[in-house]
């Protein structure tokens, strides 16, 4: 038992020494100031805005019917390639051509009657000139003259209708394309009333699709037709594809939702050409839209962190030359223990790095931070461009 003690306190008091030998040693160590430095260089800045939207043929046709029947034959189905004129589909034929044949038979007998009544009134014309028959006898012949001539306008008219339904009966592509939608199958009826049933859906080169997008209000200012956009979709999380901003349509979109009973939020339809030489894009995936409002190339650009550096003389030590400028934007360089300012014209801010339009010659070093360095230490010092964190334990001697 007493053994043990002893070797407890003999622990405790090693572990006393170690930590006193520690913190004297941090107290007299001397730290190192080092800078963190960056070249002027050509980059590219841009400046984005995300959205959502749908992947859409550019072009898709719903076809339809004009006419009530049974669908009697089916020639094509999903993802059938297709060519314009093309039959894919026929209805029941027999009430169509007895429908046909009903209006024949009415307009034949208008026309015989029709024929009838002009031969007579032409002859009742002439007959009346000479003053051979009754005034009342010439306008009767005339009278049934042109109800006959309406009949018959009128059962020519209904001869044709009945024509053009009976060729509503075959079916055809409108466009070259693929059938990417089949809504009826053989033997159903189908109906028209007010609206056309859609039988199928053709989307036309699959090879060449769009996203639309729906950009929220607040980022639509910056939408421009031209602009890069990149996109993903959850069947490829791993391909970046990219596009171009076509459209931006003035309309609000038809997808807007209310997300409270007084807030709507608003967005606008934003068409991004898509193109699809692989066919991995599907219509109606949905894409992750990444847009770039800003894009620019080829800009010499420096870190911004390196504007907002200063070199303080509490900092750099008093043994520091510094030659300062009053300049609203100055970048500095070191060379040994001189810091010189340059004023610099900035452009365009994107973020991390700022465009420079002059000022500075390209591949010139230029600071962009100061941190003080040691075994037990390293903290961003003041004006140096950096933030300290809250959370990390300063210098030796001083309060956190």
């Amino acid at each position: 038992m007493i053994n043990k003690k002893k070797i407890i306190l003999l622990t405790a008091a090693v572990v006393v020494v170690l930590a006193a030998a520690y913190l004297l040693s941090g107290g007299k160590e001397k730290q190192k100031l080092n800078f963190s430095t960056a070249r002027v260089a050509k980059c590219e800045l841009s400046e984005s805005i995300t959205a959502t939207g749908t992947i859409e043929p550019v072009t898709e046709v719903e076809v339809g019917t004009q006419v009530s029947g049974i669908i009697d034959k089916i020639y094509v189905d999903y993802n059938s390639v297709v060519s314009k004129g093309q039959l894919i589909a026929e209805m029941d034929r027999v009430t169509l051509q007895s429908e046909l044949a009903s209006q024949r038979a009415a307009y034949d007998g208008a026309k015989a009657e029709y024929e009838y009544q002009k031969k007579l009134y032409e002859r009742n014309e002439k007959l009346h000139a000479k003053q051979l028959i009754a005034d009342v006898d010439y306008e009767q012949s005339l009278y049934n003259y042109q109800k006959a001539k309406s009949s018959y306008d009128s059962s020519k008219a209904a001869l044709a209708k009945a024509e053009r339904n009976l060729s509503y009966a075959t079916i055809t592509s409108p466009i070259d394309g693929v059938v990417i939608s089949r809504a009826v199958e053989e033997g159903q009826t189908v109906a028209s009333g007010f609206e056309t049933p859609t039988l199928f859906t053709i989307a036309a080169d699959l090879t060449q699709m769009q996203v639309v997008a729906d950009v929220d209000e607040a980022d639509i200012g910056g939408v421009e037709e031209g602009q890069r956009a990149t996109f993903t979709v959850d069947a490829y999380p791993n391909d970046l594809f990219e596009g171009v901003v076509t459209q931006v349509r003035l309309g609000e979109s038809s997808s807007t939702s209310t997300s409270t009973s007084s807030n709507t939020v608003v967005t606008y339809e934003v068409i991004i050409s898509a193109p699809n030489p692989s066919l991995k894009l599907k219509p109606r995936l949905t894409a992750n839209v990444t847009i770039y409002t800003l894009d620019r190339k080829g800009v010499l650009a420096v870190p911004t962190r390196a504007l907002r550096f200063t070199p303080d003389p509490l900092i750099v030590g008093e043994k520091a030359i510094i030659q300062d400028i009053e300049a609203k934007h100055k970048v500095w360089t070191r060379e040994g223990n001189t810091f010189t300012a340059h004023e610099v014209e900035t452009g365009i801010n994107g973020g991390n790095l700022t465009e420079l339009l002059g000022g500075i010659a390209e591949g010139t070093e230029v600071v962009v931070e100061a941190s003080m360095k040691g075994t037990n230490d390293m903290a961003n010092m003041p004006g140096a461009g950096g933030e300290k964190s809250p959370f990390m334990p300063g210098p030796p001697g001083k309060k956190k």
